[in-house]
């Protein structure tokens, strides 16, 4: 029963989106050299700012957990947080203010269920507050912090991570400190968990795949990817051109020698772009000389998958302007180097 749960729980931590999970955010760069792609790896975005625990004062800490352990985990913990309206923390400044920190307090103790049943084993039965979760941190506002910010909504970006088991009598007792920082000075500040581009799939059906084999066709990929049209008999010309893989046959009426195109289902590639190529049609004798697999050279699509501390499209946006920020300063270098 508590297998069948926690992978319930999974399943919804996945929502299917247009081309992927929740916050994935692809863009196309059509027309542009290998070069122009490697500058958007995965480090032009350890450059874009964000929230994370970079100080835990432990007041109490009872878990079987160290502290230097519990420390780590919570700092690597996605903080939802706009860095734009934060500061960089002066170096050496140990306190913090307003403007460049976030203050959350984490304090939990485990206790006995006295309404439990005596025969029960079930620890979600017998104890209170005995699995410690991220949705316990809680915001504690420094300074003005409650003027400057009244609408804000500081927490974690996910209330379901673990920190620590907890059992009876035993409890944590912590406050963190939150500071703006990049991932080229520490993982815990990286917006992304991945970065990637992949070439534009470009699919072409050689020969007309119909009925039985069209329906094979379209298990081979991915879904999407292949359509099957169900072509009713009609008359007309414009059917006749043997690359729509339409079947002729005479007409019935004596008075008509126009052909006509018989029922048929017909494969045709509906969105080559949902393709993964994993090229399972290859693995079939009968579809392998019908289809043929290739990638579009000068066409990248770009996927950025946010750890949800800022949208996606946000960090792409954020990434343009450090990268142009770069190329300006390289432009006034050139313009300071005294021409001879």
């Amino acid at each position: 029963m508590a297998a069948k749960r926690g992978t319930d729980e999974m399943r919804d931590r996945v929502v299917l989106g247009e081309f992927g999970v929740r916050n994935v955010h692809t863009t196309d760069f059509p027309g542009n050299y290998p070069g122009y792609e490697d500058a958007w790896d995965q480090r032009r975005f350890e450059e874009v700012p964000t929230m994370a625990v970079e100080k835990v004062f432990v007041y109490n800490n009872t878990s079987i957990v160290q502290d230097e352990i519990l420390a780590h985990r919570l700092g690597l913990i996605p903080i939802r947080a706009d860095p734009r309206l934060f500061e960089y923390r002066n170096q050496g400044d140990e306190e913090g203010t307003e403007i460049d920190t976030l203050q959350f307090q984490l304090k939990i103790k485990c206790s006995r269920n006295p309404q439990a049943a005596k025969e029960s084993s079930d620890p979600n039965e017998l104890y209170f507050n005995h699995k410690v979760y991220s949705k316990h941190m809680t915001w504690v506002p420094l300074g003005n912090q409650t003027d400057l910010f009244p609408d804000a909504d500081f927490r974690p970006v996910h209330d379901d991570i673990l920190i620590a088991l907890l059992r009876p009598g035993q409890e944590i007792d912590v406050l963190m400190h939150c500071v703006k920082g990049i991932g080229k000075d520490h993982a815990k500040f990286s917006p992304v968990a991945t970065a990637s581009y992949r070439l534009l799939p470009d699919i072409t059906l050689l020969q007309p795949v119909e009925d039985e084999a069209a329906e094979m066709l379209q298990k081979c990929f991915s879904p999407g990817v292949i359509e099957i049209q169900n072509i009713k008999a009609k008359h007309g010309e414009d059917f006749l051109r043997p690359a729509r893989g339409y079947i002729q046959a005479l007409c019935l009426d004596s008075n008509c020698s126009r052909p006509v195109l018989s029922g048929k289902k017909v494969a045709r590639v509906a969105n080559a772009r949902l393709d993964t190529f994993s090229r399972e049609v290859f693995r079939h004798e009968g579809l392998k000389n019908l289809v043929h697999l290739a990638r579009v050279r000068n066409h990248y699509i770009f996927s950025v998958e946010s750890t949800g501390i800022l949208p996606p499209d946000v960090l792409v946006s954020e990434a343009i302007k450090i990268l142009m920020g770069k190329c300006q300063r390289f432009l006034n270098e050139l313009d300071s180097v005294p021409m001879e």
